[in-house]
């Protein structure tokens, strides 16, 4: 199945969260933090929303930085995503 994210929407895939702390700890599932980087998948065209003009900054491919619990989580053929406008959007990772 292909998603087109409309108006100035963006859909993310999440990058897994580390397993492990910089000095070696191993982390249980409770205990990690939900992940705030992600890819982006699929970019919408921008346009006019709510009479305003928005320019897509970001595009496929890249690694960005969103709040912890911002969007909407989808399940595409098997692979989880999430959906949020990209005005959620925190950051660009460069």
């Amino acid at each position: 199945m292909n998603i087109r994210p409309l108006a100035d929407r963006v859909m993310i895939k999440m990058i897994e969260a580390e397993e492990t702390t910089k000095s070696g700890i191993i982390l249980s599932g409770a205990s990690q933090e939900k992940p705030q980087i992600a890819e982006v998948v699929a970019v919408g065209p921008g346009g006019m929303i709510d009479g305003n003009e928005v320019k897509m900054i970001v595009k496929a491919g890249d690694r960005v930085l969103i709040s912890k619990y911002a969007g909407t989580e989808i399940k595409v053929d098997g692979e989880k995503y999430t959906i949020l406008r990209q005005n959620e959007i925190l950051a660009i990772v460069e």
